[in-house]
């Protein structure tokens, strides 16, 4: 029982970050939901929502920029854990697996959590080095309404559910950008 306690312990004292990339096109509660969910399921000392200029994924963005990182700001007031960042311009590039390297070396001895939405998970199989990224990280998918089979069935579901990606069931938040886009 004293054993327990005291791995559980040195669970919660190892650095841990987790990164939740995208858009946030705009930012809404369900990001901040699953960055919260993330730090108590798994003792993340940090969050970084990695907000990019464009997706490889979407024709176009609403807002510019500098706006969606104020309005991520301002949604996370008094969550000093999470750290709203731009990287583009720094690592010269928009893909993942290039700030999940920058982020390695910045930040050594830490270890990584990527997080992502159910509906991110359908097409991970599509992202640049997407295998490399799920040797560097460990991946928490979390449930979307509407994307729970479609993404259990997905090639990267498949091939890595039994190594270092969980799908994580929680009490969801019936959100998302695409929607208070059309809003």
């Amino acid at each position: 029982m004293a054993v327990d306690r005291l791995e559980n312990n040195l669970k919660k004292r190892k650095k841990k970050i987790g990164i939740l990339g995208g858009t946030f096109d705009p930012p809404h509660k369900g990001h901040l939901k699953i960055s919260l969910e993330a730090r108590k399921k798994y003792h993340l000392t940090k969050v970084i929502w990695a907000v990019t200029k464009k997706s490889p994924f979407k024709n176009k963005t609403l807002d510019d920029l500098q706006k969606r990182i104020e309005l991520s700001k301002k949604m996370c007031l008094g969550k000093s854990f999470i750290s709203i960042r731009y990287y583009e311009q720094k690592i010269k590039s928009n893909r993942s697996i290039d700030l999940i390297n920058y982020l390695k070396k910045k930040f050594v001895g830490y270890e990584f959590f990527f997080l992502m939405g159910a509906d991110n998970l359908v097409n991970f199989h599509k992202w640049y080095k997407w295998r490399e990224i799920s040797s560097k990280c460990n991946i928490l998918v979390f449930d979307r309404y509407g994307y729970k089979s479609k993404s259990k069935r997905s090639i990267s579901f498949k091939k890595l559910v039994n190594k270092n990606l969980t799908f994580i069931n929680f009490n969801k938040v019936n959100i998302s950008s695409s929607k208070l886009r059309k809003i």
